[in-house]
Formats: structure tokens, sequence, C-alpha cells
């Protein structure tokens, strides 16, 4: 199983991070874990590439992690564009959730 799970302090969401593999099917073939690679990728490489705003990144194949958290100070701009692309990919992963309670789930923890 898949456990994604967002980090958040005062509203302000500051990480996510997915652990694990969904297992719905054999590596190589399963397409909820491409999915939810994908969805990660897109977000990372938005904020890091397309806005430049640093956000650390971690990734690990055994076991499985991926992670990314933003920095404090990015500007208004910035955290507003990061804010509502971390709130999108909860949207889109909670919805993916929802078809795979089995191999998926999302929590939204508040530190």
């Amino acid at each position: 199983m898949t456990t994604v799970t967002f980090t958040t302090r005062d509203r302000r969401i500051e990480a996510v991070a997915l652990q694990g593999h969904a297992d719905l099917a054999p590596a190589g073939q399963d397409v909820l874990c491409a999915a939810l690679t994908s969805a990660i990728r897109l977000v990372e490489a938005t904020v890091n590439d397309v806005l430049a705003v640093g956000a650390a990144v971690k990734v690990r194949e055994d076991p499985a992690l991926i992670s990314l958290k933003l920095p404090g100070d990015m500007g208004r701009e910035n955290e507003s564009v990061c804010q509502a692309l971390l709130a999108g990919l909860m949207v889109h992963l909670a919805a993916l959730a929802e078809e795979y309670p089995e191999n998926l789930t999302v929590l939204d923890t508040e530190v």
C-alpha cells in the first residue's frame, strides 16, 4: 500500500511524502504507482524547475519514498501557486484513494 502524507501548519501545506508501493500489479505494470509518481513529479517540476522555489526533494527506492518540502519564505506569488499545486495534488490523490482504497491512503497531518 502507498501512504501519502500531507503535512500542514496553520492551513499551509508544507510537505508531501509518498511511501510504499501500491501493489496493484507487478513492478513495472502498476498503473497506480505510475500515476502517483507522475503526479508528484509534475508538482516537483513546476515548483523547482518552473518557479525555481528550491523545495527539498528526497527520492528513495527501498523502501519506496518520494517527498517534497517547501521552503519557508518564497514570496507571496510563489506561495500562492505552490499552495494551489499541492491542494490540487491532494484532491487528485484523494480521488484515486477512493477508487483504490486497498492500495492508497491519503492523510492530512497538522503539526
